[in-house]
Parts: C-alpha cells; structure tokens; sequence
C-alpha cells in the first residue's frame, strides 16, 4: 500500500504535466483564431449597418444557411454550443473541424443581416474543432478526445465573455445538470486564462461594470433579490418554450427548408419595420445601457425571445448566450423599474440568473457575475442564479444536456438522458410528497363528490 502511494505521485505529476502542455496549446490556438473571428464579426456588422433596411437581407442568408446545412453542412444550423456538448455526449468529441470555417462564415452572414444569436456559439466550436483536430492528429484515446474538446470550449467561452475562470466553468458544468467533471477543470483553467490573455492582448475590449449600489444588507432588500430570483426563473422558462415552440413549428410546417428560412427571415424583417432594429444582432449596445440604468419595458425582452427563437430555429448560425444576456439585463431593469430598485443592479443580477436557469448553470453563472460585476454583487447574484435555476425545471434551453440529478425529490424525470430524449413532461412522485399525497386525495374526494352530485341531479330531473 505504501509502495502504491508512493509510486502514484510521479504519475499524477506526470499526468499534470502532459494536461497543462496541451490546454496551454488549446488556449493559445483558440484565443488567436477566436480574436479573428471576433474582428472580422465586428468589422462586417460595422460596416452593414451603414446601409438602409439592411436586415431585408436576413431571408436569403437564413435561406443559404439552410441549403448550407441540407447538403455540406449536415444539419449545422442552430446554436453552436447545442452541437459541441452533443459531439462530447454522442462521439467522444469528434468533430468535423474541417466544416467550421463554413459555420463561422455562416454565423458572420447571420449576425451581419440582423440575425438574433450570439458570438459565443461558434467560438465555442471554433475552441472544439481545434481541440478535435489535434486529438485526431495525436491519435488521443476517446475519453482524452473528450477532455480537450471541453478544454477548447471553455477556451472559447473566456475569449468572448473576458471572463476566464467563469468561462472556463461553464465549459465544464454546461454538459451535464448536477454534475461536474473535477478531473477537466485544471486544464479547462488554463486554456480558458491564455485564451483570455490572447484575446486582451490583441485587442478584444470587455464589458465589465462594477456595480457601486449595493445597499447594506436589509431583509427587505434581500426578499426583493429572492423576488427577483423567481421573476427571472419565469422569464427562462418563456424563452425555453419559445425556442421550443418554433422548433415544433419548423417540423409541422411541410416545405423545403430553404423556404421555410426565406418566410421566417422575411417575417423578421417585416416585424422589425414595425418594432424597430433594436431586437436584432447581438443588441451590446442595449446590454450596455441596460447596465448603465437604462429603462427597459416589458416587451423588450418579449420581443427579444421571438427573434431569438426564430433565428435559431430557421436557418441561423449562432449562439444563444448573447441573447440571454440581452433578455437577462432587460427583464432585469423593468423588474427594478416596478419596484422602485436600482436598475443597473438588478439588470446584472438578470443577466446572470438567465444564464443559470436557461442553462442550468448556477455555479458559473454566479461567478461570470463576480467576474463582470465585482464581489459586492456576488452574494445576491448567487441566490438570484440558483433560485433561477430551481424554477425553470428539468428543461434547457441546450437540448443535448444530460439530466443528472432531480431539482425536486416530488418530480419523476429519467436521469441520464439527454433534454432531447426526455418526456415532454415529468410526472409528480405523489407518493413521496406528503403535501401532494394529500392534496390528491382530497382531488380525489372532491372529484367523486361532484360526480355523485351531476348523477343526483340527473336521476332528478
């Protein structure tokens, strides 16, 4: 036993080592390819927008896209984090990198039209194809295939957040809902700082706002956070069953997908004549003034949700992380506008609840916070994130999610199965809820009483 211990010290150095080369390689490779793809994406948007009615455009790109995805791409549209947790799930985290210069090309022309979806869906895939190709070319086992593939994810995620161990956590704890995989967070860690470095040092600016107004602690203003927890929970919950309900759309309308893309995209573009251009792109500007106290109504981040929903669902390349911050930010300055609150502090505390409750990620939503915010607002975010969490259920807005623990012990879901797979709704566990069993048996009473009754009745008349 001695000898055993002994002997394992130099193995587990070794093991260090050999993850810290690699994710070293990982980060530098994913922060300088990720810095490009962000300074051409900027670039384009910049200069489309100098244009009239630019986002008319939208339907013949969300049309190519779909043509792109049918016959070269193979189903690529969508949201390009969906598709890096589903290669680790379903092919020990082989990808086609060969295929993700098209993607990123078609998530430029996506944004550049006016496309809602975020930037961080095809860096993540950028970080993942790169991370495949090296696992390919060094001939690595499946599971270290695995390993470098969430490596160069979480890589991905700090470049385009500038938050690196936040980024880095939400690569790793955005595969699976309760569980995390401890032996890739070092050298998810590290990829995810270099990246980080490369990033800021050719160039990429972050925002980060330090909130000031942080009140000391009151139970009244902690009850607002708790509030506020819930609040945002819901809103998750809307843009979960947007995406879902024009997912459902896309497959009960029966046309070629092309044409369903160009009738969405055209759909957009009229709606945005009558809404205006702000619910389209990447919205950092909104972001921005949301964080800076800005005034948001209720049907900002409505809105948002819709372009959203249909973007992804037909035809366009992309993430959905951007969006959610939009939302998150706005839903969070119309919740502190009702009761009277700060709203700069309350739009970051949305921000990053959103994030945890339509990805099921409490722990690196609640850092990304500290991270974007500064620690006074950590407390608070921190309840707001796992109450948002709680609340959305045992649903997500990243299908290829594996469920691995239940948020209640009164719901009966299948653990161990991706979103994708599950049942639409999960059944209650009357018999072990006290309060359910109860409930049910007077349902039960009631319902038998009020038959007995029509039954009187109609032997009366």
């Amino acid at each position: 036993m001695r000898t055993r211990r002994y002997r394992e010290k130099p193995i587990i150095f070794a093991g260090i080592l050999k993850w810290f080369v690699i994710s070293s390689a990982i980060g530098i490779l994913t922060g300088l390819v990720s810095t490009g793809f962000l300074k051409v994406l900027y670039f384009f948007i910049d200069s489309v927008k100098h244009y009239p009615y630019y986002y008319f455009s939208l339907p013949f790109i969300l049309a190519l896209n779909g043509l792109l995805s049918k016959y070269i791409l193979k189903d690529a549209a969508g949201e390009g984090t969906d598709k890096v947790i589903e290669s680790v799930h379903e092919h020990s985290g082989k990808m086609k990198w060969y295929m993700v210069p098209l993607k990123l090309v078609g998530a430029i022309l996506t944004l550049g039209a006016g496309g809602s979806a975020g930037k961080e869906g095809p860096c993540a895939e950028i970080g993942g194809g790169i991370s495949s190709f090296l696992a390919d070319l060094f001939q690595f086992t499946p599971e270290d295939r695995k390993k470098l593939v969430i490596c160069g994810a979480s890589a991905g995620f700090a470049t385009v957040f500038g938050t690196p161990i936040g980024g880095a956590m939400l690569g790793v704890e955005i595969l699976f809902v309760g569980e995390i995989l401890y032996d890739v967070l070092f050298p998810a860690f590290v990829s995810g700082i270099i990246s980080y470095q490369i990033s800021s040092y050719f160039g990429i600016h972050y925002f980060q706002h330090p909130v000031e107004f942080i009140p000391v602690f009151t139970s009244f203003f902690f009850l607002k956070v708790l509030l506020g927890g819930i609040f945002f929970g819901l809103v998750s919950v809307f843009l979960i069953e947007m995406l879902r309900l024009a997912k459902i759309l896309n497959r009960t309308i029966k046309a070629p997908d092309f044409l369903k893309n160009f009738t969405a995209g055209l759909f957009l573009a009229a709606l945005t004549l009558f809404v205006s251009d702000r619910f389209l792109g990447l919205g950092l500007n909104h972001i921005q003034s949301n964080l800076e106290g800005g005034k948001a109504g209720w049907w900002v981040f409505w809105l948002k949700g819709v372009f959203t929903s249909f973007t992804l669902n037909f035809g366009g390349m992309g993430g959905i992380v951007t969006p959610i911050f939009y939302m998150g930010s706005s839903s969070g300055a119309w919740f502190a506008q009702i009761f009277g609150l700060n709203r700069a502090t309350f739009a970051a505390i949305g921000m990053a609840s959103l994030l945890s409750g339509t990805t099921n990620t409490p722990i690196a939503s609640s850092i990304i916070a500290v991270q974007l915010f500064g620690s006074k607002l950590g407390p608070y975010a921190a309840i707001s994130c796992i109450l948002s969490f709680l609340i959305t259920g045992h649903t997500s807005v990243l299908s290829s999610q594996i469920l691995a623990i239940r948020k209640s012990s009164s719901v009966e879901v299948d653990l161990g199965k991706e979103f994708e797979d599950m049942e639409e709704i999960p059944s209650l566990s009357f018999k072990r809820n006290l309060f359910f069993r109860i409930s049910y048996r007077y349902y039960k009473e009631l319902k038998t009483f009020l038959q007995t009754a029509l039954k009187k009745a109609k032997d009366k008349s």
